[in-house]
């Protein structure tokens, strides 16, 4: 018995420390702080760090064609059959115009040896360095791209969860309103002071209510579910947020114009920058091309010919050769393609200019439309707000007008109807200044 009890004591600490470990797992959460967890664990994001990292390895390979390039060698034959020459015979004091074959050579031959060169000069390797490293910045340019469109869209599906969130407060709340009038309408049926008419109005009401309730309450599951996805986070984690959404401000600024925009605050024009950038060096590159490149080299080698496979001997000798020399290269005529990529990289250039006006008049379009849908998403919330806000009071006034016998049941219901309809349209134009504010964070670059 003493055993079992220690056994049961055992399994019940056991128990507390695995809930304890699974409670310290949970994760509370404001909308920043899911962003930055998003930087740290979504899938596309660390993809763009990994590519950033790629780039950089990739400066790396080409830096070493620049440095010395050493190998070694070792080849050994055997001759299965000796090759055969044909040498005058008038050598050997035959006749004239008559060849003799003969076997020059021994069966086995070996070479081993150790080569060097070095670039002296090369203008594609120079430049070609230089647009590596351009490269890079482009990477790293293309990551924080990456990073501002998942923060756009983890604070998307926070704000949806918190919306849904004040929904299923109000839904919770609607619901238990409603059974309070249907059960007082029950009671008043069983006294025979309404018709049943009436309360199977109200049944009904109450029963859409359910429906809409369960329906919400499945929205903000999945919500939270997608928020987690979006963040890189396990979906089973439990997660709290803590952000309000009476904190958030929907005002644009008074000094938020198209026109004195900063267009280095947003990263899409800083690629196209970089882009062009590597347009010029493409260019400059194809130019370079015409000039020589040289090379140094050097190698040191030694052979050896046996009849017998004992290279290993020490006794027996190998021949030693050695030499260094240099080579220019300059190129005369290649048919032309030189002067056709010449012509391919003025065009990409000329293509690198026009993305850059492009890319100015889209962010000014997006300014200006990230600015005009956040004021009318802020007028649309404000009138939505005092709507719901006239369409509680009616339904206040309703139920004291019902309670106190002046006042109809469908008179109630209408009113209950047209609350439903308010809140519905009011949780929809707040989720669309948030959706709003977040593209206007976005157009204005603040978003990091």
């Amino acid at each position: 018995m003493k055993k079992i009890i220690i056994t049961i004591g055992i399994g019940i600490t056991m128990l507390n420390s695995f809930a304890q470990k699974k409670d310290s797992s949970a994760f509370s959460f404001s909308v920043q702080q899911a962003i930055d967890y998003a930087m740290q664990n979504e899938n596309n994001i660390k993809n763009a760090v990994l590519d950033e990292a790629i780039a950089k390895k990739k400066v790396n390979e080409i830096m070493g064609m620049g440095f010395p390039q050493i190998g070694s060698s070792l080849d050994v034959k055997d001759f299965l059959e000796i090759p055969t020459s044909l040498i005058p015979a008038q050598m050997l004091g035959g006749p004239a115009g008559v060849f003799i074959p003969v076997k020059f050579g021994t069966q086995y031959q070996a070479t081993a040896g150790l080569d060097a060169s070095q670039l002296i000069f090369s203008g594609d390797y120079f430049l070609g360095l230089k647009a590596s490293k351009v490269f890079v910045e482009l990477s790293t340019k293309a990551t924080t791209r990456t990073k501002i469109a998942t923060a756009a869209t983890v604070s998307k599906a926070y704000y949806t969860v918190l919306v849904n969130d004040e929904r299923m407060k109000l839904m919770d709340a609607n619901v238990v309103r409603v059974k309070k009038v249907m059960d007082d309408t029950k009671a008043f049926l069983d006294n025979g002071l309404v018709e049943k008419i009436d309360y199977d109005r109200l049944t009904v009401t109450y029963n859409n209510l359910l429906v809409e309730q369960e329906k919400i309450k499945k929205l903000l599951e999945l919500g939270s579910y997608l928020l987690k996805y979006q963040m890189g986070m396990d979906v089973n984690t439990p997660l709290t947020l803590t952000d309000k959404l009476t904190d958030i401000k929907f005002d644009v600024g008074a000094n938020i114009s198209a026109e004195k925009f900063d267009y280095s605050k947003r990263v899409e024009y800083s690629l196209f920058e970089t882009q062009q950038t590597i347009a010029k060096l493409d260019l400059k590159r194809n130019r370079f091309s015409y000039l020589p490149s040289a090379y140094a080299y050097g190698s040191l080698s030694r052979s050896a010919q046996r009849n017998e496979f004992n290279f290993f001997d020490s006794k027996e000798k190998w021949y030693p050769t050695s030499l260094v020399g240099a080579t220019i290269k300059l190129p005369i005529f290649t048919g032309l393609q030189r002067n056709a990529k010449n012509q391919q990289a003025k065009l990409a250039l000329q293509k690198a200019e026009n993305n850059m006006d492009f890319i100015k008049k889209s962010i000014d379009l997006e300014l200006v439309s990230s600015i005009t849908n956040l004021q009318n998403a802020s007028s649309s919330l404000e009138n939505q707000k005092k709507n719901m806000s006239v369409a509680e009071d009616v339904v206040r006034v309703a139920k004291i007008k019902l309670d106190q016998g002046v006042g109809s049941n469908l008179e109630l219901i209408t009113a209950e109807t047209a609350l439903k309809e308010a809140q519905t349209n009011y949780y929809n134009a707040l989720f669309d200044a948030l959706v709003a504010k977040i593209d206007f964070d976005k157009a204005n670059g603040n978003l990091k």
